[in-house]
């Protein structure tokens, strides 16, 4: 995608063809190699057997980026407080059911006692902590991008869908 858009921003004329189309016709050749598949390229574009795809904007690749980068960071909050809590759950200690806030005056309370548990566990949850902070931090400049794009607005009007 950069590359195309860095092509076009220099006034180089550019399509991008489909990956699957080409690859069903390029896996027909006999000879697997970048050389060969280099061929098979140029046999396509010169005889028009290919597909043209359209190539997303640059605003549009950066807020999919900003919802897998919030996604992501979610997924990693969650398997560190599940991990924080199979430590713990080893010694003894179960945490109760509980997310943010709650979490972490359980597992605080837990680890009072153990200091030498402690050492380990409170590091992990200040990780978790940092990250759960940052989530936030993507979740609010998602909220605020859906709240300035025009098509967000018009599906955010249809009943139980948010930002």
């Amino acid at each position: 995608m950069w590359f195309y858009h860095a092509l076009v921003a220099e006034g180089v004329p550019a399509i991008c063809i489909d990956a699957r189309h080409a690859r069903a016709a390029l896996d027909m050749a006999p000879n697997k190699t970048d050389a060969n598949d280099a061929d098979g390229f140029a046999q396509l574009v010169e005889v028009g057997f290919f597909r043209e795809v359209r190539v997303k904007g640059f605003d549009s690749m950066l807020i999919r980026t900003l919802v897998g980068a919030r996604q992501k960071m979610l997924k990693m909050t969650i398997r560190l407080s599940n991990r924080i809590r199979g430590l713990m759950k080893t010694f003894g200690l179960v945490v109760p059911k509980g997310g943010g806030g709650v979490f972490e005056g359980h597992v605080r309370r837990l680890l009072h006692d153990n200091a030498g548990l402690e050492q380990i566990i409170l590091p992990l949850l200040e990780a978790w902590r940092s990250m759960r902070t940052r989530a936030a931090e993507l979740s609010k400049q998602l909220v605020a991008a859906a709240r300035t794009g025009e098509q967000c607005q018009l599906l955010s009007s249809i009943p139980g869908v948010g930002s």
